[in-house]
């Protein structure tokens, strides 16, 4: 079975670094965010994928294209305007030659796609929804099923006191090839709020498979920090990070870090990095090749690029850091800042 990857999207909620770097390639733990999707796809036995794409698609290819190999194809569908989630998928339908799995490019799962596939299969099923539970349901879809799964409703974003269900739409999703024919070709059509809904009206079996495993859409910037920092924890696995271990700093390549430095794990460091006279790095911190922290300069709980230059005696605090920022000496950057690439930061607070 075949998995489409739907990569069309701006980023815009993790603007600057989106404007240059597609959101389902930024780099998470030093790897781009699709490698640990499409590297899980394949352990679980899929046979391929298709990312249905329209922003930056070069990008995204020159990012992947090590991740496929012989027996797992990847091939591209790119769009010249937004289709939609259905349109997309549409579009890219003659990569596709039965059932298949549709995955929204900005989730990261912990999802047993084969027994998920085995679900869908033992229930007839023509679209199976993956269903993840939250706490606070009133910003996402809401799914509500029978005990059997079988869908009966779709609620959009209901107000917590008013929501039947806290188990929401995962944005995964096995789908038989014909539901493709009802999809309108060249125009914007979304599955969540066309096709599934269309499905219900119909008497089109629609179920949903309530899966307990890791879930996160790492699109905006508290939730991509989150990301990286529960790979660095092992509160999510990924097949391209073996786990860390308790307080590990690890080094994926020759770097220098002064005797008089502290680095309290766990820490990622790239190629090429340099940690000077009496700075701190406390993770979880992940630091991109050739980065470089100055003297008395301390970095924790954050995510830095390639090529980044912390100032002397300044802090960098749950902040992501672009390609080649430098920032000045005694500046302070935190809260969940992100600073765009080749930015020069030299004022005293941001």
């Amino acid at each position: 079975m075949k998995a489409v990857i739907l990569v069309g999207g701006e980023g815009s909620r993790l603007m600057p670094l989106t404007m240059s770097t597609p959101k389902p390639v930024v780099p998470v733990v030093n790897r781009p965010f699709l490698g640990h999707v499409i590297a899980g796809l394949r352990r679980s036995g899929v046979t391929g994928v298709v990312l249905a794409s329209g922003y930056i698609p070069s990008a995204i290819e020159d990012r992947v294209a090590g991740f496929g190999g012989p027996g797992f194809p990847i091939a591209y569908s790119a769009e010249d305007a937004p289709l939609g989630t259905a349109g997309a998928v549409k579009l890219a339908e003659r990569h596709l030659d039965g059932a298949f799995i549709v995955l929204n490019g900005d989730i990261y799962a912990d999802l047993d796609i084969e027994a998920m596939v085995a679900f869908h299969r033992s229930r007839g099923a023509k679209a199976t929804i993956a269903l993840t539970w939250v706490s606070n349901p009133s910003a996402f879809g809401v799914v509500e099923a029978d005990e059997d799964g079988r869908v009966s409703r779709f609620v959009e974003k209901p107000p917590l006191h008013a929501a039947a269900s806290h188990w929401i739409n995962a944005g995964v999703y096995v789908l038989e090839p014909e539901l493709l024919d009802m999809v309108p070709p060249g125009v914007p059509y979304m599955f969540e709020r066309g096709l599934f809904p269309s499905l219900l009206k119909g008497g089109i079996p629609v179920y949903g498979y309530r899966m307990d495993g890791y879930w996160l859409d790492m699109g905006a910037p508290g939730q991509y920090l989150k990301l990286n920092r529960d790979l660095l924890l092992g509160t999510a696995r990924s097949p391209l990070l073996d786990p860390f271990a308790a307080d590990e700093v690890r080094a994926e390549g020759p770097t220098q870090v002064h005797e008089s430095a502290r680095l309290v794990g766990p820490v990622l460091m790239g190629e090429g990095c340099r940690v000077a006279k009496e700075a701190v790095v406390r993770g979880p911190v992940v630091l991109g090749s050739g980065c470089s922290v100055g003297e008395g300069a301390a970095v924790e709980d954050a995510v830095l690029w390639e090529g980044v230059e912390v100032g002397r005696g300044a802090w960098v605090s749950r902040a992501v850091l672009g390609n080649g920022t430098k920032i000045g000496e005694g500046v302070r950057v935190s809260d969940t800042a992100l600073v765009g690439h080749m930015a020069r930061v030299t004022i005293a607070d941001v």
